[in-house]
C-alpha cells in the first residue's frame, strides 16, 4: 500500500497517479471533515484523469484502490509513504517525526517528502532512519506530468533513491536525480524564471498574456510563468522565492507586485484571479 501523507492538489494527485498505475493507496487527513472534503476532491480528480486516459469504464475498479481516512494503516501493510503537506518547514519535520514513530516497526518503508524547495537534510533531521527518505518532487497536475525530481539527501542511501527512481518510472514519469540544494532544479530555474516575468509586469514591459505568449511560442514552453504561477498559487510561489533569497541571495527576492497580490487575495486559479481571472 501507498500512504499519501495530505489530501491537497498535489496529494490528491499523486494518490490518483499511483491508483491508476494499480496500487492501492490511502490518503490521510487530519480531521475526518477535511478527509471529506479530501475525498470528493480526489475522486473528481480520479474522473478527469481516467477520462483523458480513455479509461473513463476503469472508474469503479480503480476507485476501489483509493481511500481517504484519519488513520494510518497498519505498518507492515505500507511500502512507501509520501508526505504532501504544505510548504512550511517545522509542519513537514512534526508530521514526519510523527509518521516515523508509527512505521517504526517496519524497516522496509520508504519515506519521502513531496516539497519543492526546502532541504531535505533539516527534514530528515526529525526521522531516526534518515537512509531510508529522499525527496520525491511531483508536479500540477499530477497525472498529465512527466516529470518527477529525486533530492538526495546527504544520509539518504543509494537503494532508497532507486527505489524512488523506481516507483516515479511506475507511474510512467521520467525520475531525475538531484543534490540537496536550495530549490532543487526544477524550483531554483522555474521560480527564477517566473519572478522575472513578474518584475516585467510590475515594470509595464507587457502583459501577462504576452509575455507567456512570448515563452511558449518563441521558447516552446508548455506553458507560460505567469500562468504556471497562478496554477501553483501566488503564495506558494512567495513562499519558495522568499525561502530562496535567504539561501541564495537577492537575486530571489520577490517583486513588490507578487506582496501586494497575495495581501490582497489574488493567489490565482485557487481564489479565481491571480495574473488572470479563471
Amino acid at each position: 500500500m501507498i500512504v499519501v501523507v495530505g489530501g491537497g492538489t498535489m496529494g490528491g494527485g499523486i494518490a490518483v497517479s499511483f491508483a491508476l498505475a494499480g496500487k492501492e493507496v490511502r490518503v490521510v487527513e487530519h480531521t475526518p471533515e477535511i478527509a471529506e472534503a479530501a475525498n470528493d476532491r480526489i475522486r473528481a480528480s480520479l474522473e478527469r484523469a481516467a477520462s483523458k486516459r480513455d479509461r473513463a469504464d476503469e472508474i469503479g475498479e480503480i476507485g476501489k484502490l483509493l481511500s481517504v481516512d484519519t488513520e494510518h494503516p497498519e505498518p507492515s501493510t505500507v511500502e512507501l509513504i509520501i508526505e504532501a503537506l504544505p510548504e512550511d518547514q517545522e509542519l513537514k519535520r512534526s508530521v514526519l517525526a510523527s509518521i516515523d514513530a508509527h512505521y517504526a516497526g517496519n524497516t522496509e518503508v520508504l519515506l519521502a517528502s513531496n516539497t519543492s524547495s526546502l532541504p531535505i537534510g533539516e527534514l530528515a533531521s526529525a526521522l531516526e532512519a534518515p537512509d531510508r527518505f529522499c525527496g520525491m518532487h511531483f508536479f500540477n497536475p499530477v497525472p498529465a506530468s512527466q516529470l518527477v525530481e529525486i533530492v538526495v539527501g546527504e544520509e539518504t542511501s543509494e537503494e532508497t533513491v532507486e527505489q524512488a527512481r523506481a516507483y516515479g518510472t511506475l507511474l510512467g514519469l521520467t525520475p531525475i536525480v538531484v543534490k540537496d540544494s536550495p530549490g532543487f532544479a526544477s524550483s531554483r530555474l522555474g521560480v527564477a524564471l517566473g519572478l522575472e516575468a513578474i518584475r516585467m509586469v510590475e515594470d509595464g514591459v507587457a502583459s501577462a498574456e504576452d509575455i507567456d505568449a512570448a515563452m511558449m511560442l518563441g521558447y516552446k514552453h508548455p506553458i507560460g510563468p505567469l500562468r504556471l504561477t497562478d496554477l501553483v498559487g501566488v503564495d506558494v510561489r512567495l513562499a519558495i522565492a522568499e525561502h530562496l533569497a535567504a539561501e541564495l541571495g537577492e537575486r530571489f527576492e520577490p517583486p513588490q507586485l507578487m506582496r501586494e497580490m497575495v495581501s490582497a487575495g489574488k493567489l490565482g486559479k485557487k481564489s479565481g484571479e491571480g495574473f488572470y481571472v479563471w
